[in-house]
């Protein structure tokens, strides 16, 4: 990749490097407070925001000033003359704006899931690999300084050998969630794919996560993928939902969550060996060995920030975390869950609504997510009696 200009798109004086961001709202606000951070700092810059509607002055996070918006992302690259883009848009619309990005040979920050699908993540792949330019993909778990430890527990067969992974997620949304965007839950929008459901999105960090220490990450290592997919609430997508990837090397992989869960926890990932476990729970960067002839040890990691390695990337040299092609697999995985059959709605028997707090909930989930996770089985497989049997797709080289 092209990382030797220095001077383009840079602050001569002060070396900060000036940055996009496409989609400040909604969790755009999160990107907005980290590039204050990193802005606070002294190594980057905001230089524009590309919102349909502008910014109010109250919406900018004070020490930002006053970055230059416009709804046109190219006009406003160019205008800026900026070095990174910032792509936290509605998901349809990632690869067409990465890839308008790249023809101006601006790197690129794109959030997650990166594609809809997998013929427009390879566009987008390839077309920024042709483009020279750098791109990061936001799997922030992937940043955890707790994935390589985890890493070399195993490689030094601190649990045995491996015998499976599984991933976890029982998290919570109101109905609310589903009308915060006109695309949020859905598979398809006006003809185009969307595929906004629970392992693809707010819970796709198990996903990359759990085929990331499976040593599996790119779509070659997948040869099986099993998905079973439902949904308590009135959207197209899933919110409860499992798949179970099979890799090349004939490790399985399980991950199951719900958005319905009755008592939401952290989500988090189990290494299975024949003499002992891992948790992972990623979102705290903590981490849990136990393994036979001795007590159970527990470490906390630290993260290093996406956005910070890739201006490190482009400055120093630094490794990028999370190139594309790190998160082919799990985009095997969206491209399976988009052919299954559209999530089947679970019976008014299986779920319930909490009024005080407007959302849905699966009596028995919390449960069956944790068993999936520690047995590597389907819902179906765990004897929930509304779970429509799994669908499998053999994965092509």
């Amino acid at each position: 990749m092209n990382t030797d200009d220095t001077t383009t798109n840079t602050d001569a004086v002060t070396g900060t490097v000036d940055i996009v961001l496409a989609g400040a709202r909604g969790h755009g606000r999160w990107h907005l407070e980290n590039i204050r951070r990193l802005q606070d700092k002294g190594i980057v810059r905001l230089a524009g925001i590309c919102e349909l509607t502008p910014l109010t002055g109250e919406e900018i996070p004070d020490g930002l000033g006053t970055p230059e918006q416009s709804a046109d992302f190219g006009a406003l690259l160019d205008s800026t003359g900026a070095r990174i883009a910032v792509i936290c848009t509605p998901i349809p619309t990632h690869t067409d704006l990465a890839l308008a990005a790249a023809e101006r040979g601006v790197h690129v920050l794109l959030e997650k899931p990166p594609a809809p699908s997998y013929a427009e993540f390879r566009r987008m792949a390839d077309g920024v690999a042709a483009a020279g330019i750098a791109c990061q993909i936001g799997f922030q778990s992937l940043g955890s300084h707790a994935v390589p430890a985890i890493r070399r527990l195993i490689e030094e067969g601190a649990i045995g050998g491996v015998t499976g992974i599984g991933g976890a997620g029982a998290w919570a949304r109101a109905e609310s969630y589903y009308r915060r965007a006109p695309w949020a839950g859905k598979r398809r929008m006006n003809g185009v794919d969307v595929i906004d459901g629970a392992l693809t999105n707010p819970l796709a960090h198990a996903v990359a996560t759990a085929l990331a220490l499976a040593d599996a990450s790119r779509a070659e290592d997948v040869t099986r993928i099993e998905t079973e997919l439902q949904r308590a609430n009135d959207i197209e997508s899933d919110d409860t939902s499992c798949v179970r990837v099979t890799t090349a090397s004939g490790l399985r992989v399980t991950v199951a969550v719900t958005l319905c869960a009755e008592d939401p926890g952290d989500p988090y990932v189990v290494v299975h060996g024949d003499r002992g476990r891992i948790t992972y729970w990623y979102k705290q960067d903590r981490v849990l060995l136990q393994r036979a002839g001795h007590g159970p040890e527990e470490y906390e990691y630290g993260l290093t920030d996406l956005l910070e390695n890739l201006v490190g990337h482009l400055t120093d040299g630094d490794e990028l975390l999370v190139a594309p092609e790190a998160t082919g697999a799990f985009m095997k995985v969206v491209e399976a869950i988009r052919l299954a059959p559209d999530p089947a709605p679970l019976p008014e028997s299986a779920w319930r609504l909490l009024p005080d707090e407007e959302r849905r909930v699966v009596p028995g989930i919390d449960g069956l997510v944790a068993a999936a996770a520690d047995t590597l089985a389907l819902y179906s497989e765990l004897g929930a009696d509304w779970a429509r049997p799994h669908e499998a797709n053999e994965v092509s080289p």
